[in-house]
C-alpha cells in the first residue's frame, strides 16, 4: 500500500524522511529550534528542499547551531562562511544569523526559554487544522503576523510572517498536513 503524503513532497529520500519524520510534530528543543529558525530564514527566496539538501553542510558550518557560539560570528567567521560552498552564501542572511543568535540569548535570558516564547504565539498548544488541499493553506497568518512583529521588535532578521509560518509547521506550532495525509492522522489521531 502507498503512503499519501502532503501535495509538496517529492520523492528523494532525503524530503520523504524530513514530512514523515520531522515536519509538524511539536518541536520544544532550544537547539532544534534556533537550527529552524536560522534555516527558515536562510530559505528566504528559496525552496526548502534546497536547504533541506545543504543541511548538514549548514550544521558544520555553524557549529551545529549553537547560539553561544553563532552569537559570537565575526567579519572574519562571516568571510569564512562566504568561501563554504556547501552553505548559501547571501552575507546578508549569514550575519542575519549572527543577530539572531543574539536575539535568541537575550530571548533565552529575559523569558526563561526560547521555548516558552515562541509556543506563546499559539497559546502552548498546537493549532490543529483541517485542510483538504495545499491551495487552502495560507502563506501567513494572524499568529504569523504577530510573531513576525514581536520578532523584530526583539532585533531578530529574516523573520517576516512568511517564514514565521513555515517555522510554526516545521515545528509543529500548526498542523498543516493536509487530511488524507498518513501523517495528519499519525500526528492528532483524527
Amino acid at each position: 500500500m502507498t503512503l499519501i503524503r502532503c501535495g509538496w513532497v517529492n520523492t528523494d529520500p532525503l524530503y520523504l524522511a524530513y514530512h514523515d519524520e520531522e515536519w509538524g510534530v511539536p518541536l520544544h528543543d532550544e537547539h532544534k529550534l534556533f537550527e529552524f529558525l536560522i534555516l527558515e530564514g536562510m530559505q528566504a527566496g528559496l525552496s526548502w528542499f534546497s536547504i533541506l539538501k545543504k543541511r548538514e553542510n549548514f550544521r558544520a558550518a555553524f557549529d551545529h547551531f549553537d547560539p553561544e557560539k553563532v552569537a559570537r560570528y565575526d567579519e572574519q567567521k562571516i568571510a569564512a562562511l562566504m568561501q563554504d560552498e556547501g552553505i548559501i552564501r547571501n552575507a546578508l542572511k549569514l550575519r542575519a544569523a549572527v543577530k539572531n543568535a543574539q536575539a535568541f540569548l537575550k530571548v533565552q535570558d529575559e523569558v526563561g526559554s526560547f521555548d516558552a516564547f515562541i509556543w506563546q504565539f499559539v497559546g502552548g498548544e498546537p493549532k490543529i487544522n483541517a485542510w483538504k488541499t495545499l491551495k487552502e493553506i495560507p502563506p501567513e497568518t494572524t499568529e504569523s503576523q504577530t510573531m513576525s512583529k514581536d520578532l523584530k521588535k526583539r532585533g531578530f532578521s529574516f523573520v517576516g510572517p512568511v517564514m514565521c509560518y513555515g517555522f510554526m509547521q516545521a515545528t509543529g506550532m500548526v498542523n498543516d498536513h493536509t487530511i488524507d495525509c498518513f501523517r495528519y492522522v499519525k500526528l492528532y489521531g483524527r
